[in-house]
């Protein structure tokens, strides 16, 4: 027999617009298909499990659009991506329990932040921002997927040398930090970084930071919660709560 994969379309957050124009991301939407038993047994390797692996796996697995590189994936689109995931293998309704209690939220009822108007103004991953304590100028991306490994073997390696002095904020920031007043040379931003991103910045590109990024509310609000939300779990119990894992 001749079994077509139904599939869906999921939009990402970013619309397209930061990624090159020969990305098939570009166009703003992923075409992905249903779970299947191929999907559970993906979420259930153990060697997947062990190395990390598993959720990009089971992207790769799922997204029918084809020339995807998880990689370049910025992280907002990814997120909505694993929610898409979800719903289209579970269904909507995602059980979780914060306080003793169990709540079920609607995944299809998460809302979306619209773009902010500075994606308008950029046609590449680039930002600015004036910092009000130092009064210097930063170029900064948003991070994707590569990023996210970069930093990730690069805390790893500190922690193995010194495990009490390992700062991920400013091995984030250094990462992330395009120039500094118009410096883009490595050292520069390393010793910013470093010495010079003073609290009052630090808390200013947060916010600026929060404000920017597209993508969904992973929140869910509790009664008796904290006011700004719980950040819904997305790992290997998003998909298969009920897995012995």
């Amino acid at each position: 027999m001749d079994f077509k994969f139904p599939t869906e379309i999921v939009t990402l957050p970013s619309k397209g617009k930061l990624y090159p124009k020969d990305s098939p991301l570009a166009k703003g939407e992923i075409e992905m298909k249903y779970m299947t038993a191929k999907e559970e047994d993906i979420l259930t390797n153990v060697n997947y499990l062990e190395n990390g692996t598993v959720i990009d796996k089971l992207l790769e697995s799922l997204i029918i659009t084809e020339g995807v590189n998880l990689d370049e994936l910025l992280v907002f689109d990814k997120d909505a991506l694993l929610v898409g995931a979800r719903i289209l293998g579970y269904g909507k309704n995602y059980e979780v329990e914060y306080n003793g209690k169990k709540h079920i939220i609607d995944l299809t009822a998460l809302e979306e932040k619209p773009l902010h108007p500075d994606f308008n103004n950029t046609v590449e991953n680039r930002f600015s921002l004036k910092l009000p304590k130092s009064k210097l100028s930063i170029d900064f991306k948003l991070l994707n997927g590569s990023d996210l490994k970069i930093i990730d073997e690069e805390i790893e390696g500190l922690r193995k040398i010194n495990p009490e002095n390992v700062s991920e904020s400013v091995i984030t920031f250094r990462n992330q930090i395009l120039s500094v007043d118009g410096d883009e040379t490595t050292k520069t931003i390393a010793e910013f970084t470093e010495n010079y991103f003073f609290s009052e910045d630090t808390r200013a590109f947060r916010k600026y930071l929060q404000e920017l990024q597209p993508g969904l509310d992973l929140r869910f609000y509790p009664d008796k919660g904290p006011k700004e939300g719980v950040r819904i779990p997305i790992g290997i119990r998003f998909f298969w709560p009920d897995a012995e894992l």
